[in-house]
């Protein structure tokens, strides 16, 4: 195996390892600012201007990426947010 072929190997490698999911909150009619504050803070562990920001994003864009990493770290925060009546997936 050449040289080039070793490192093209390796970058594949390092970016499946790399890979980062991410969070994805979208907007609904029906939660209040205050409940998607506060999911945010309990299940992303946000800090209270972090999940502001991200309400106030997801209220005028639709949608925003709330938390990145991988998968199965996000797995239970997604669940968390779905539980708490919020509609998010991981991508």
């Amino acid at each position: 195996m050449s040289l080039k072929e070793k490192t093209s190997e390796a970058t594949l490698l390092d970016e499946k390892t790399l890979k980062q999911n991410e969070i994805i909150l979208y907007n609904d009619d029906v939660n209040t600012f205050d409940h998607v504050i506060e999911t945010l803070i309990y299940a992303c562990d946000h800090t209270p201007e972090q999940a502001e920001q991200c309400s106030i994003i997801v209220h005028y864009k639709g949608k925003c990426a709330v938390k990145t990493g991988p998968y199965k770290e996000l797995e239970p925060r997604c669940s968390m947010l779905q539980e708490a009546g919020l509609s998010a997936e991981i991508v």
